[in-house]
């Protein structure tokens, strides 16, 4: 497997028209169904947000859970900030933990993780997802959604960068397509272009964010019910304060 220095290299050498051509020949439109930004069945009844979880252990927790699985959608330190800025949102209001690598201690979930998730609300759903009467969805917080959002259902085939929602269901290149209803729709040049920029920026991101939370990683021993959040600026804990 290559260094994350040497993917983050083939990263920077992409070429914005190249993933342009990929993303016309699959081909995109979004139909704002949300299924991106919802979780994966359908709600269940009351239960706690994932983040309420962390900071107020209940015996029915994880009832939401039980449900529906949770969305989870990567969300990078700085773009945090700019969704607080933008709302002026709490820090919890906008991320919590990313859920892979804790663990169900006696208090409630426990460890280290290394990314951060969009906040989710007590159905499972993005937060930031609205939808109207019609069912058609959209993102209220759409200017300044992460890279992840703007380029979903697409990722590049570089290893250090992530795969949203499972597993590609097409290929061009190195661009993958994920399962999306809007896939094999015509797409302009200029939104492909734009896709691609986009595509790029994520991936080169994802790889710097990747050698930073490598390089700034201390391990530390979070007592139970404690949940330490990893990532390029050093640990955290679920509000977004400093771990000391």
């Amino acid at each position: 497997m290559d260094s994350l220095e040497t993917e983050l290299e083939r990263a920077r050498a992409l070429e914005e028209s190249e993933l342009a051509d990929a993303i016309e020949t699959i081909g995109f439109e979004c139909t704002r169904c949300g299924a991106c930004c919802k979780a994966e069945s359908a709600c269940g009844e009351g239960g706690e947000s994932a983040d309420e979880a962390v900071d107020a252990p209940d015996e029915n927790a994880d009832s939401a859970e039980t449900d529906a699985e949770p969305h989870t959608a990567t969300v990078f330190p700085d773009e945090i900030r700019q969704l607080q800025v933008a709302g002026e949102y709490d820090f919890r209001d906008v991320a919590r933990p990313m859920p892979y690598g804790l663990a169900d201690g006696p208090e409630g979930p426990e460890g280290e993780t290394f990314e951060w998730a969009l906040q989710t609300d007590d159905c499972g759903d993005c937060t930031f997802y609205a939808e109207g009467d019609d069912g058609t969805g959209a993102c209220t917080v759409h200017g300044d959604r992460p890279l992840i959002c703007q380029t979903y259902p697409f990722s590049v085939a570089l290893g250090g960068t992530s795969q949203p929602m499972g597993e590609a269901v097409d290929e061009e290149g190195v661009v993958r397509a994920h399962e999306c209803e809007g896939l094999g729709r015509d797409i302009s040049r200029a939104d492909a272009e734009e896709l691609a920029a986009a595509l790029k920026e994520r991936a080169v991101r994802e790889l710097t964010e990747a050698i930073g939370v490598r390089d700034t990683y201390r391990p530390v021993d979070p007592s139970a019910g404690q949940v330490v959040v990893h990532d390029s600026e050093g640990a955290k804990r679920p509000d977004g304060s400093p771990y000391e």
